[in-house]
């Protein structure tokens, strides 16, 4: 499977970036992925990369200020309409006249404010851990946390807090690891605040539920049983967005294509190939 990799301009900066895969076959529409953070990287997404088997291209970059792109020490720079800007930017420079958009996470969030604008050629939505309104999102994890054992210190109580409800693997995969040492602070304190937890960044009033039923494309939702996106913020998005599906992944948590891999990518895939037949028949 061929793969290429390079940099795109982005107003002053560059966009660092992957393409799987060399082309469409007949009928097939790519992938665009958005990480999570704000501030991740590609990383832990990359398996995703497997998709180009079935006749697509599978699109990463990372998000300014996080991963291999340009880290710019310019707290100004950290909105929803900046990174929006890249996502479009990435789209008309790689010719992606039509597209299928995944996004984790912020990546979620993300791409449902690019639906939102409702551009031509979005074929579907996959929406992997997305919230849907960031005090809601604050209000249940400050529940996970509260359920967290009791005496764990400022270091252990995050660390207990990821082990339950971000990656329950151990030890944990390496792309986290790499994820983690590119990690753009800047980006994710300005947004989002300190912890997964404490959400008091410019973010801290974002809120799309009253306008999900303006999304009007395929929608596939996946999370985990044990996700620090809970079902009670998952069920919103599912009920909000008219006939979308919703997947849940018994074994995993906030990380489901790296805790339970085989059984995403065929899910993904199955969504992504029963789109593009309905679209030619």
């Amino acid at each position: 499977m061929t793969t290429t990799e390079g940099r795109l301009p982005f107003r002053e900066f560059e966009t660092w970036y992957r393409v799987a895969g060399d082309g469409e076959g007949p009928g097939r529409v790519p992938l665009l992925v958005l990480h999570g953070g704000p501030g991740g990287s590609h990383d832990p997404l990359e398996g995703l990369g497997a998709l180009a088997e079935q006749g697509r291209r599978v699109v990463f970059y990372d998000q300014l200020g996080g991963g291999d792109s340009d880290k710019p020490d310019d707290p100004s720079l950290w909105t929803v309409e900046t990174f929006l800007e890249q996502l479009r930017s990435v789209r008309e420079r790689l010719g992606l006249e039509r597209l299928h958009l995944f996004g984790s996470s912020w990546g979620g969030m993300l791409a449902l404010e690019y639906a939102l604008t409702r551009p031509e050629g979005l074929t579907s939505l996959v929406l992997n851990s997305t919230p849907t309104s960031a005090p809601r999102w604050a209000k249940e994890t400050r529940r996970l946390r509260d359920e967290l054992p009791q005496g764990l210190d400022d270091k252990a109580a995050p660390q207990e807090f990821w082990r339950r409800h971000i990656c329950r693997i151990e030890p944990e995969p390496e792309a986290l690891g790499r994820t983690r040492a590119k990690f753009g602070t800047q980006v994710y304190e300005t947004m989002w605040g300190p912890n997964e937890f404490t959400v008091i960044g410019t973010l801290k009033e974002w809120d799309v539920i009253d306008r999900l039923g303006e999304i009007e494309v395929p929608t596939l939702i996946t999370s985990g049983r044990h996700d620090e996106c809970t079902l009670a913020l998952v069920e919103p998005l599912h009920r909000g967005i008219a006939g979308s599906e919703w997947v849940l992944f018994e074994r995993s948590s906030h990380t489901s294509l790296l805790e339970e891999p085989e059984r995403y990518l065929e899910v993904i895939g199955g969504f992504l190939a029963r789109v593009e037949s309905q679209a030619s028949a």
